[in-house]
């Protein structure tokens, strides 16, 4: 598998450029800032983008869609709740291919109501769903921290410990994690109640 973590814009913000090695086809999650930038990358290592792929509908995540899709003809993938413009929506547990590299979509809402978090091999992408050693928003339009914490204790804290975590933004000590260290370092992760998480998110 080919894959980047690209910074991009002035807000901290990840994009992910996946790809696979056989047929070249390629993937762009989040291209929030710097299509440019993004291209290039893509272009020096002769992928063909088939899909931009957002995590959830905030501009810092999408604002690169119409420019990418015009340069590259890719769709535009995201949750069926995601409101923008979109070519493909998807829901929880279904894949997409490029090649015999697949994505598997997770849906995890909280931060937006059609967040989704994507897992790639031994790769989680967690958009604003979860950063090393925090966890996204739930204050803005559609957040939910009843939801958040089903999203986290019950789909993301389910995976495997090795599995590796690659936020949207650059908010933590390094730029990526593993879900075995999120767990054991994570304030946010801390055993708690629905009721209980609830209450510290209004506090957070």
């Amino acid at each position: 598998m080919i894959f980047f973590q690209v910074p991009v814009g002035s807000m901290e913000n990840f994009s992910y450029i996946i790809g696979d090695e056989e047929t070249h086809q390629g993937a762009v999650v989040d291209p929030g800032f710097e299509t440019e930038k993004i291209l290039e990358i893509a272009v020096q290592n002769r992928l063909k983008i088939k899909y931009l792929i957002d995590t959830h509908e905030h501009m810092d995540h999408t604002s690169g869609n119409r420019d990418l899709a015009l340069k590259t003809g890719a769709k535009i993938v995201a949750h069926e709740y995601a409101q923008i413009t979109k070519d493909i929506s998807v829901k929880d547990g279904e894949e997409l291919k490029l090649g015999e590299t697949s994505i598997k979509v997770i849906h995890t809402p909280g931060h937006t109501p059609g967040s989704i978090c994507l897992l790639i091999d031994r790769k989680l992408l967690t958009g604003d769903t979860l950063f090393v050693g925090e966890c996204g928003r739930v204050d803005l339009p559609g957040g939910s921290a009843e939801d958040l914490y089903s999203s986290l204790f019950n789909k993301i804290l389910n995976l495997d410990d090795d599995i590796e975590v690659y936020p949207g933004h650059n908010y933590g000590a390094e730029p990526s994690s593993t879900i075995g260290s999120e767990r054991k370092h994570n304030y946010v992760l801390k055993p708690r109640t629905k009721e209980e998480f609830v209450r510290f998110m209004a506090l957070h």
